[in-house]
């Protein structure tokens, strides 16, 4: 599974602390390797951080992604007083993604840019070359995205881990599973995942405990991350009928991926299938319509549990006196329908339509963020997931600061036809 949450986010107050202790060590090493810091008093200098980040190439979109959190941090830091009463100063240069130039910028911010500390870059693959540079030069390195055991397997003393242990990532999960009762428990357990050093781990603590409370494994295999059609891996998965899915991935793309190819495998396929309709079989989030119509289904099966509840509370607030009244006068069924129930359940339906349409514009986020990402072809972007992705996945906040007042006005505009249509039905 994705380190989700812990890997992507920075507090302040977290890492304050062991950013605090690290300064300590490395502006001990600045200030006996730069010429520049015997010319001002220290109390004048800022602690400059170097850091290295893959602001290209396969992990771009978390390099950048770090970048923010990093400024972030440092903003907020400036805002406090600094670290030790001297102001925070980040010095960030790119990889491009890359095990080779990573080494080469953490010399270069060692010998030549003379930092005073070191954060980590995005990933346990650049975090591994990455400490053994800072170890050899006396740093300390704080980083929050190379968690995985390969990073500590050299026994270096100057890696500071800010984020959960990777191995321990799906523990609890797993022993969630294990406490449920074995009536409801799963019986089955497949573990697909990428041959990554962030993923790989996490997945044999999670299978021994699931192992322990009988979840038997029907499928475990380990595919090369540079795998880009996960269809035949997600079509054994499917074929191995496991109940739950235990999936190692580094990256949303990755498991909205799978969940389009296990769609061919779900219920609707097999109903067509077992009645002779396996022509009508297909991929229901691979195409923009397909999917578009699959979200709208869930969105709408989501609905009716609330819906219905509604409903039932309106019906039981019609006096009974009123259709024996309407038998009286001869009429039928569909006539007490129409004329009698439907006009009493009006504000009900007004209420419920009012919801539904916040819902749509405000409620669809999950949805799409799980099952299509969007996709594809921006076939399933609406404008909540289309504000995400502006603020959060290009850094645009400024465009999705304005979209999301708009959608508030939108909403603000809905809710006022609410308030006028419930007083009309009074």
């Amino acid at each position: 599974m994705h380190g989700g949450i812990s890997r992507r986010r920075l507090t302040a107050t977290g890492l304050s602390s062991l950013v605090a202790a690290g300064a300590l060590a490395g502006g001990i090493v600045a200030g006996t390797a730069g010429a520049s810091d015997h010319a001002t008093p220290r109390a004048a200098q800022p602690i400059t951080i170097g850091i290295s980040l893959s602001l290209s190439g396969d992990f771009s979109a978390d390099g950048q992604a770090f970048q923010r959190g990093y400024e972030l941090w440092a903003n907020d830091v400036n805002r406090a007083g600094g670290l030790l009463g001297r102001p925070v100063k980040l010095d960030i240069v790119s990889d491009a993604s890359s095990p080779t130039q990573v080494v080469t910028n953490y010399q270069k911010l060692i010998s030549i840019d003379h930092v005073s500390l070191l954060f980590g870059p995005f990933s346990t693959l650049l975090t591994v070359p990455a400490s053994k540079i800072a170890n050899r030069f006396g740093y300390a390195l704080v980083e929050g995205a190379g968690g995985a055991p390969a990073v500590f397997a050299n026994g270096l003393h100057n890696v500071f881990d800010v984020s959960l242990p990777v191995a321990d990532n799906l523990v609890q999960f797993a022993k969630w599973i294990a406490s449920m009762p074995a009536s409801v428990r799963p019986k089955t357990a497949a573990y697909p995942t990428s041959n990554d050093p962030f993923t790989e781990p996490q997945l044999p603590p999670a299978e021994k405990i699931l192992q322990a409370a009988g979840v038997k494994t029907v499928y475990s295999k380990v595919f090369p991350a540079e795998v880009t059609d996960y269809t035949p891996i997600a079509d054994a998965v499917a074929a191995s009928h496991a109940q739950v899915v235990v999936l190692g991935s580094v990256d949303v793309p990755t498991v909205s991926s799978f969940i389009q190819a296990f769609a061919q495998h779900g219920l609707v396929n097999r109903l067509l299938g077992g009645v002779g309709l396996a022509a009508l079989e297909r991929n229901w989030l691979g195409s923009p319509t397909d999917a578009l119509a699959a979200v709208g289904v869930t969105f709408v099966y989501s609905l009716v549990g609330v819906n219905t509840l509604i409903f039932v509370t309106g019906m039981a607030t019609i006096d009974p006196a009123i259709y024996e009244a309407g038998k009286l006068d001869g009429t039928s069924w569909l006539q007490s329908y129409v004329h009698l129930t439907l006009p009493m359940l009006r504000r009900y339906l007004v209420f419920t339509f009012v919801i539904t349409t916040i819902s749509a514009f405000s409620a669809l986020f999950s949805l799409i963020y799980t099952m299509t990402g969007g996709g594809p072809n921006y076939g399933t972007t609406t404008i909540e997931f289309f504000i995400y992705q502006q603020a959060f996945g290009t850094g645009a906040f400024g465009v999705g600061a304005l979209l999301g007042v708009v959608l508030f006005v939108i909403l603000v505009s809905v809710s006022a036809v609410q308030v006028y249509l419930m007083r009309r039905s009074e």
